[in-house]
Order: structure tokens, then sequence, then C-alpha cells
């Protein structure tokens, strides 16, 4: 029973969290439609959580990206305590979630093995042209 409170309460931040996102962070250099809230995981006591970003953008436009959200995590911890009814208003803690580039990076692997070694691939997945 608790983890699915936990589960509920770590979905409930990360849609509050992506809406007040857009609303928070007006400054040159961001841009919200780049960066996407993979999870949250919220420790058992809620007084803290773990925010998991994952921005599109080059390494320095990441890492910019990323230090404008630890400037703002106050303003975004700030809108969680008015619009979240908890015991307590967790302490966030940003960081960056490489998982999406990652996955991306191994289908493009998967995709070049595939196309080096066609006999390894089904016949019915081979499609000729």
């Amino acid at each position: 029973m608790k983890g699915d409170r936990l589960t509920r309460i770590n979905t409930l931040l990360q849609h509050e969290l992506a809406e007040a996102m857009f609303r928070v962070i007006n400054e040159p250099g961001f841009e919200p439609s780049a960066v996407t809230i993979t999870r949250v995981e919220t420790s058992s006591n809620l007084r803290n959580a773990r925010v998991h970003v994952s921005i599109r953008a080059e390494a320095h436009a990441q890492r910019a990206m990323l230090r404008l959200l630890m400037q703002h995590r106050g303003d975004l911890q700030a809108i969680i305590g008015r619009n979240v009814t908890m015991k307590y208003t967790p302490h966030l803690t940003i960081v960056l979630d490489d998982s999406l580039e990652e996955g991306d990076r191994i289908l493009h692997l998967i995709e070049d093995i595939e196309h080096a070694h066609p006999e390894w691939t089904d016949e019915e997945d081979h499609v000729e042209g």
C-alpha cells in the first residue's frame, strides 16, 4: 500500500513540476520543450524528492538549462507547496537523466548492425525495395 501511495505522489509531483517549469522559467537559453521530467523519486518520509530530467540539446546547452532549473528549484518547490497538499513540501534535487539519449544511442547501434549484416535479421523484417 505504501508503494502505491509513493507512486501516486511521484506521478502528481512529476505533472505539477512539468506545468510549473513552463510558467516559472522564462529566461533566454531555456527551451522548455527540450526538457522532459522523466521521473520523480520521493523519499518515504516525503521530505525529499529527486527529480530526473532529460534535456534534448547539445552538451553545453544541457548544462546551461540544468543550471537554470537548479536556480529556479526554490520557485518550483514553492509552487508544489501551494498546489499539492502534503504534510511536508519535499526538498527538490534536480539531476540529469541521460537514459533517453542512451536508449537512442543503442537503437542507432542496432540499426547500424542490421544494415551491416542483413543476414542476421528475420526474412519477414527485411524489406526489399
